[in-house]
């Protein structure tokens, strides 16, 4: 069963309040134009008036899940009553979220004495930009996790943008037009208002410079932090994740959420993926805190060590525990994977 990032497991069981499951059919045709990369009012009171045929709405208020549990760790700067909320995870480091959207996506920003490093920058849809300024002073360099819509929305509005350069990025780079986009501010994807001027019918991803390409172990000396590259392809071809080795926290972007892993679009691989999963469980004594693209922070760091071993399972013929509209879905602990049932013809 296809889950958004809004959902995680545990065990295999779904943790929210939804009732039911909408078809992998209708996930299917919308998130495909997440791949390739309003109705809505800024005015909207209440998520309550989701259409019942949209997904999320259509399986319960994917909103009732929210806060998460894995918040309640970290200091919530004030709110301001805007689109972001945002968390400071130590005296450098702030997570920068959008849970009023059904990605719950999440951004990041180090702060070191001499620069700031943006890891993402979401959905385009909040000034990131502005808030960034907010929260320091010092020039940002811009490095994205990987290309997807959701993760490169704000990419527009800075200068010093790093990214793995595959044709997959690059082609994103060009913008995302409204037209594969808009479904993405449908009512029920959302559960607080739209900022001033952001309406469905104008939402787009804006067109960026080319990124400067990233090596592997590349480092960011941000002055008195250092953060580390790992190239790690799999959920697409040019995914990226970073390491704080001094504090022990590994950004990971989409390569692992607590929600099921897609290995299934265009840019996926599984044999990539799974080693890119290996490499990071590899990590796991190094690390105490995971930063993930969507949903929240993972303490949990050995799940790197049960994905990675999920992934060898798969590949070596695993039996699915559903198989719905053309996709097999694996569980695992505290997150499950997507594969097309013919993944060994396309690794």
């Amino acid at each position: 069963m296809l889950l958004p990032h809004g959902m995680r497991y545990t065990g295999g069981v779904t943790q929210s309040t939804l009732a039911t499951r909408p078809s992998i059919a209708l996930w299917l045709a919308i998130l495909a134009a997440c791949v390739s990369g309003c109705a809505t009012s800024a005015d909207k009171a209440s998520p309550s008036d989701a259409v019942s045929t949209d997904r999320g709405s259509s399986t319960g208020h994917w909103w009732d899940a929210q806060p998460r549990a894995g918040w309640q760790a970290f200091t919530p700067l004030p709110k301001t009553g805007g689109w972001f909320d945002v968390y400071r995870i130590n005296p450098r480091t702030f997570a920068i979220h959008e849970p009023g959207q059904f990605e719950e996506v999440i951004s990041y920003l180090v702060v070191g004495n001499e620069r700031a490093l943006l890891i993402d920058t979401g959905l385009g849809v909040g000034d990131i930009d502005q808030l960034v300024t907010r929260l320091t002073n010092r020039p940002v360099t811009v490095v994205n996790t990987h290309s997807h819509y959701d993760h490169v929305g704000g990419n527009h509005a800075f200068d010093d943008i790093h990214a793995r350069t595959t044709a997959f990025a690059t082609e994103h780079a060009s913008g995302t037009s409204n037209a594969e986009v808009s479904d993405y501010l449908r009512d029920a994807w959302l559960a607080r208002p739209l900022p001033a001027g952001v309406t469905r019918d104008g939402y787009r991803i804006r067109a960026y410079q080319t990124p400067i390409d990233l090596a592997d172990g590349e480092r960011f000396d941000l002055g008195g932090i250092e953060i580390e590259t790992l190239l790690t392809p799999g959920h697409t071809d040019d995914s990226v994740c970073f390491i704080d080795r001094t504090n022990g926290i590994l950004f990971t972007g989409d390569t692992f959420y607590p929600a099921p892993l897609y290995t299934h679009f265009e840019g996926a691989g599984l044999a990539a993926y799974q080693a890119s999963l290996e490499r990071l469980a590899g990590l796991v004594d190094t690390i105490s805190l995971i930063l993930p693209g969507h949903n929240e922070p993972v303490r949990d760091t050995a799940v790197l060590e049960r994905a990675a071993k999920l992934l060898a399972d798969i590949r070596a013929g695993r039996r699915p525990e559903r198989h719905v509209d053309g996709i097999d879905e694996h569980d695992g602990d505290g997150f499950s994977v997507l594969v097309k049932p013919d993944h060994a013809a396309h690794e």
